[in-house]
């Protein structure tokens, strides 16, 4: 076991603690491969005690204004901003993202508490005039009770925080499912907002087997609304569950995101831009580029300029200095990612450079490039979630369209283009919740973040996250 890495425990109803059983599950740092640490795994009767808990901390939670629920949100957020450097070697050591990625989140963490603090003042309601003299007509937003969170590995802290920084300032109490994978820095961010004087039951942290948890708590009926970040297989079901018991459900799912250059685009600004965020976090994010279509005329220029990019990374330990591509997050992914380049390989792809698990220890992929590569392969169908580079060639505006649209995913997209007006067509034809022209700009916590199609539905960020977690009432009266 690790004297840096903690042993993680649930906390349930104010209280760090065991499981019932005493179960616990291993933690292993895929740098290394070695057992860092234990998390403990709930159970049934675990999962009971914070139901109570949260279902009983909602009905005061709920009447506690926007104005001291925001106060108490905005010392979570500072407690958080000053604990970045631990909690970021935490996440690094049980996630494997670079240090500087991981401290990053962090601080992205404790920004986005901070904005929904403020958001939360300003869930207005209205007046409605009415058709008839002596009545009025008042809307009110409600907060929709107790929330079942159900979150990834892949940004530990990210995911978690845009739940339940918006559900709390809503007026909502949770039980967050967090990534057993990544169970240490999740507990930080939990910690943080227990000691800024969240109540008693309002929030609580379980870990155990995901199918179990999931089917338990979102057919429960204490909880009212459901929150998934995850694989679109998974959350089919998940929805589909919700559906069942007339829960309302917030689902971000998969995505494989195309990423157009075309002839007029500045292709050193693409390349730069576009390799910093295929690589990062090892291209286990869901808003990645994934599918790279470059236009005939600069389609050389682009595949040169990617793979000096690629090759340029260093990759290793994320608490190395320099180090610019961590790990894989766990063996899983490194057994997937071998089978995606095997599978293009076989259907005429060709390797420009990586392809293969760098060292025997860890669970390191090299950055990789390839070309030519056939539609009928899995990385052009499937999400890929690793550090795995496609480029092909496209002639015509239609031609790139189509081909964006072509699968059933519709998360995020990007384009390069020096034109007004393709600008204009690719943001508009571009079936995806997300698209961004020239540059990054996606997943702010002042903007909406969600995918159409089997991306999901429903948004994080913005005025829409907060909005997911309210209910909208409309009193109608009059005089007696």
């Amino acid at each position: 076991m690790s004297q840096e890495y903690p042993n993680t425990q649930l906390f349930i109803n104010g209280e760090w603690r065991e499981s019932l059983s005493k179960e616990t599950l291993a933690i292993i740092n895929p740098a290394t491969e070695e057992v860092i640490g234990k998390v403990s795994h709930a159970r049934k009767e675990d999962l009971d005690i914070a139901l109570d808990a949260a279902n009983k901390a909602f009905s005061d939670w709920k009447n506690v204004s926007a104005y001291e629920r925001s106060k108490i949100l905005r010392k979570a957020g500072d407690i958080v901003r000053s604990r970045a450097d631990k909690i970021a070697k935490l996440m690094t050591l049980e996630q494997g993202k670079p240090l500087v990625e991981a401290k990053m989140e962090t601080l992205g963490a404790a920004d986005s508490i901070d904005w929904y603090a403020e958001e939360g003042r300003r869930a207005y309601g209205r007046i409605i005039p009415a058709r008839a003299q002596g009545v009025f007509q008042y809307v009110f937003k409600e907060p929709v009770g107790v929330v079942a969170a159900f979150t990834p590995w892949n940004f530990p802290l990210n995911q978690v925080v845009k739940k339940v920084a918006a559900a709390f300032a809503a007026g909502c109490t949770a039980i967050v499912k967090g990534p057993e994978e990544t169970p240490a820095s999740v507990a930080e961010l939990i910690k943080a907002f227990d000691e800024a004087g969240m109540p008693k039951g309002s929030i609580n942290l379980v870990y155990g087997i995901p199918a179990e948890i999931s089917s338990y708590l979102i057919a429960h009926p204490v909880i009212r609304k459901v929150t998934f970040t995850g694989s679109t297989a998974v959350g089919k079901q998940l929805a589909a569950l919700a559906g069942t018991h007339m829960k309302r459900a917030t689902m971000e799912l998969g995505g494989h995101s195309p990423a157009i250059v075309c002839e007029d685009a500045d292709v050193n600004a693409a390349v730069k831009i576009l390799s910093a965020n295929k690589f990062r976090n090892a291209g286990q994010v869901c808003i990645s580029p994934t599918r790279f279509l470059v236009h005939d005329s600069v389609y050389d220029q682009f595949v040169d300029g990617f793979v000096k990019q690629a090759e340029a990374l260093s990759v290793g330990n994320g608490l190395d200095e320099g180090v610019k591509m961590g790990p894989l997050a766990h063996d899983r992914r490194l057994t997937a990612i071998e089978g995606f380049v095997s599978d293009a390989v076989e259907k005429g792809a060709n390797i420009l450079t990586g392809g293969k698990r760098k060292g025997n220890k860890g669970y390191f992929f090299e950055p990789t490039v390839m070309t030519n590569v056939s539609n009928d392969s899995r990385i052009m169908n499937e999400e890929p979630f690793g550090p795995l580079a496609p480029i092909n060639s496209f002639s015509s505006i239609d031609d790139v369209i189509d081909e964006a649209n072509r699968l059933n995913y519709g998360l995020a997209a990007y384009a390069y283009t020096n034109s007004a007006k393709t600008a204009q067509d690719l943001g508009q034809a571009i079936e995806s919740g997300q698209v961004s022209i020239n540059h990054h700009g996606l997943g702010l916590v002042d903007t909406p973040f969600g995918g159409v199609k089997d991306s999901g539905y429903g948004s994080e960020g913005g005025p829409e996250g907060l909005d997911a977690y309210m209910t909208t009432k409309l009193v109608s009266q009059t005089g007696l």
